[in-house]
């Protein structure tokens, strides 16, 4: 049936030709008083009215598919809900990680967060998102690399879609929709490091790490994994993140605390570690509670489409139950190991769970989703005091939350997939057991050792050349102070011991 706006398309065409009709029949007797022959004006106007007649019959343009418009609309506003609120979660970790932090560098610690969003967007607008996700070899994008400038007829999918960016046209969604989704996970990856190098760093070091970190690192181990590269033709599989955001992040703090070295003071001739206790958990557990609601738009915003609703639904309760189970074996086991039930241990465990199932929550059951935060809990609390053991100073426990649960999550995909499930939510038919279990772990390894070798010569760089600790005097004094002039808290009496 013609659409509405098509038929009023040809009454308009009919409209304009008949008043051309007229103004065609009053020429020859205007032409007769400048004693012109007169034009055979009968045959004039037959020769207007089979135009007309042609238009009348001449199919109408084919209308837009009501039900595919209502569908495009429908799962791109689920995409850009989810993003934005995946972009809330900047202010979860600034505020987990200020409020596990020394009073006296708030200020800094707010501003790397704030900035570092702004860093990843440019980043990942001009180069970024051609690295991770344009048409090229198994290594890195090579088409469409700069400012989306790529061929591409989004939201069109599979054979219909024509462009350079065919690794993510399985979501029918407009091409910005899907870069701003990206780009929100992009931002997620350099915001790990913040907290890693807290208390010591140069806030113009990180700022240009941040740049390197999303403009390279990210999208080239990205699109091994979700760009069609060598790690997705191996069968590798990490739904929401759990290797491509959180160890690709805490591999690269890792290197950046490698080489920054411990906070002054904290590790004391005699072995024992001196404890910088947090100035605010009010604000620490505030920022946990935004960031387990941006993980309802992590994971299962990576559905990147509405459908019946079954697969988001899915994704958000094996999401919520890893993160429930992570805070409960994280109690007990600070309690056990620390004589007391630790608030911080018990933060990262909500986080541990939700980074571990980042990567199988469209694979797993809901039962699997229990046991693997259970074993995230466990894990980021022996993975403090590992890491404590080993003298690597991490002031908010981001390597234990981050790249010791991502590194798991990854694993425990390889270990609890279900086949029927994971065709159904995810639509790839994945069975856990030793075969996939090695193809994740051959993957883990690939990212830790890019990512970790990388980042470490960056951050060398960035140390031979302008520096990348601050002074002595000024992380004494606390770097508000010294690297931003500001103070968070003007009117509290700050303890510097």
């Amino acid at each position: 049936m013609p659409d509405k706006r098509d038929t009023q398309y040809l009454t308009m065409k009919k409209l304009k030709l008949l008043l051309c009709t007229i103004a065609l029949g009053l020429v020859p007797w205007l032409g007769m008083a400048a004693d012109a022959p007169p034009p055979a004006v009968a045959e004039t106007a037959a020769a207007v009215t089979n135009a007309v007649a042609a238009v009348a019959e001449a199919p109408a343009a084919p209308a837009a598919d009501p039900a595919a418009t209502l569908k495009i609309g429908m799962d791109t506003m689920w995409v850009l809900l989810c993003g934005a609120l995946v972009f809330w979660m900047n202010a979860g970790f600034a505020c987990v990680e200020s409020g596990m932090c020394q009073q006296k560098n708030t200020a800094n610690i707010l501003a790397k967060n704030f900035v570092v969003f702004a860093c990843a967007s440019l980043s990942y607008y001009f180069i970024g998102w051609g690295l991770m996700f344009g048409d090229g070899s198994d290594w890195v994008g090579t088409e469409g690399i700069f400012m989306l400038k790529g061929e591409d007829n989004s939201p069109a999918t599979g054979d219909a879609y024509k462009g350079v960016y065919s690794s993510i046209n399985w979501t029918g969604v407009p091409l910005y929709a899907k870069f701003f989704f990206q780009l929100v996970f992009a931002g997620t990856a350099a915001t790990i490091v913040s907290g890693a190098v807290a208390e010591r760093i140069k806030f113009g070091s990180f700022v240009l790490f941040s740049f390197v970190l999303v403009a390279f690192m990210y999208p080239v181990t990205g699109h091994w994994i979700w760009g069609g590269g060598f790690l997705a033709d191996m069968g590798f599989y990490d739904f929401a993140g759990s290797t491509v955001v959180h160890s690709m992040g805490g591999w690269a703090a890792l290197a950046g605390v490698i080489v920054l070295g411990p906070r002054a003071g904290k590790y004391l001739a005699n072995g024992k570690v001196h404890p910088f206790p947090g100035h605010s958990l009010a604000l620490s557990t505030i920022g946990v509670f935004i960031l387990w609601l941006g993980w309802f738009g992590f994971n299962p915003g990576s559905t990147m489409g509405v459908g019946d609703g079954s697969a988001m639904a899915h994704v958000f309760v094996t999401t919520n139950t890893a993160a429930v189970a992570g805070i409960i074996s994280a109690m007990i086991t600070a309690w056990l190991l620390l004589g007391k039930p630790d608030l911080s241990m018990i933060l990262n465990g909500c986080l541990a769970g939700l980074v571990a199932i980042t990567a199988p929550c469209a694979f797993v059951s809901v039962g699997a989703s229990i046991v693997i935060g259970l074993i995230a809990g466990v894990l980021v609390v022996l993975s403090v005091l590992f890491f404590d053991k080993m003298k690597i100073d991490d002031p908010v426990g981001a390597l234990s939350v981050h790249l010791a649960n991502g590194v798991w999550g990854t694993l425990a995909l390889g270990l609890f997939a279900d086949a029927k499930i994971s065709k159904a939510v995810s639509g790839f038919e994945v069975t856990g057991g030793m075969s996939q279990l090695m193809i994740q772990l051959k993957g883990v390894l690939a990212v830790a050792a890019f990512t970790f070798i990388i980042s470490f010569i960056v951050w060398y760089v960035l140390k031979a050349t302008i520096g990348i600790r601050v002074t002595a005097e000024e992380e004494q004094e606390g770097l508000d102070i010294g690297e931003h002039g500001n103070e968070a808290y003007p009117d509290f009496v700050i303890n510097n011991k």
